[in-house]
């Protein structure tokens, strides 16, 4: 039996063992990064400098861009790194800090586009009393509530997943997830960062039902709207977000409630890769890039005087 004293870290899953694979996937995941950083990138700068953006709706937009940013930095470019110079080793301070991290982002989008459902919802169904309802103060609350939610869930699962040693350091996954971890623990049955994990199982669940109760009301306004060209508008802004938070919360729970298998598989990869890398490079596009506003004020900060009503940016 070993623990985090008797060896200096973890090793991670590999892709492949062919060097020139190995090559490939570095690029392929470098312009995935570099993309979803720049997309990210653009939506912050874009509702920062642009004074017209800063409502409810694009202030939550740039809070995600943030926590999709922070997902995909915490495990993409040690993912890289290890390809590039044909390692799998990450320290032990790393794997936590990954754990920390990607709990506290991925945690703070379910709860972000949570939140932004209710702000859909205020602002077709209630849109009298939008401006009332959804004023500066109530949403600050709101974003300072879910990035201390999502900290304060982060740091639980740290503690609680690396309280016990462990009897070997071989992650079966790419990145420090958490089911993985817990498989090499000299722990039989960790207690408590199982019952963390159920409830905040069960927390996304409630969160997905809230969302899906929502729209329920949403579309039955939308419904009533006389015109097509609303109908149309509203469908656009609101099914996006319905299918992307499905998905992660059904990829997400797949991937921590499903026994751990003692040998990966493709399906096991595939599901980490939607709930963890997917989302954060699809939400510009969804959510934002295909904005007529945000397409505006990215016009303005790229000093373009003229642009397509179908331009994406390449995204």
């Amino acid at each position: 039996m070993a623990n985090q004293s008797s060896f200096s870290g973890f090793l991670l899953l590999e892709f492949t063992e062919v060097r020139e694979l190995q090559i490939l996937h570095f690029l392929v995941f470098l312009v995935l990064y570099l993309l979803t950083v720049a997309g990210n990138l653009l939506i912050i700068s874009a509702v920062a400098f642009d004074h017209c953006l800063h409502t409810p709706m694009y202030l939550f937009l740039m809070n995600l861009a943030f926590q999709d940013l922070g997902s995909v930095s915490v495990i993409m470019p040690k993912s890289m790194a290890n390809s590039l110079f044909n390692t799998r080793h990450i320290s032990y301070l790393g794997c936590v800090a990954q754990v920390l991290f990607l709990i506290l982002f991925l945690s703070s989008d379910i709860y972000l586009l949570t939140v932004m459902a209710y702000d859909r919802y205020v602002a077709i169904c209630n849109p009298l009393q939008y401006e009332m309802i959804m004023n500066k103060h109530v949403c600050i609350k709101m974003i300072a509530g879910v990035w201390t939610a999502g900290l304060l869930q982060g740091s639980l699962h740290a503690a609680g997943t690396f309280a016990t040693p462990f009897y070997s350091n071989v992650v079966n996954q790419f990145f420090c997830e958490i089911p993985p971890v817990l498989k090499i623990s000299c722990s039989d049955l960790n207690l408590p960062e199982i019952g963390a994990i159920v409830f905040v199982i069960v927390l996304a669940l409630g969160c997905f039902v809230f969302v899906i109760i929502s729209y329920v009301h949403i579309f039955i306004s939308v419904l009533r709207i006389p015109s097509v060209q609303g109908k149309q508008k509203a469908f656009s802004t609101c099914l996006p977000h319905l299918i992307v938070f499905s998905t992660f919360i059904v990829t997400g729970s797949f991937a921590y409630l499903k026994p751990i298998p003692d040998t990966p598989s493709n399906l096991d990869l595939t599901f980490t890769v939607l709930y963890s890398m997917v989302p954060p490079m699809m939400n510009p596009l969804i959510y934002s890039i295909r904005n007529k506003d945000i397409k505006m004020s990215i016009s303005k900060l790229l000093g373009l005087k003229h642009l397509p009503k179908n331009a994406s940016f390449g995204f």
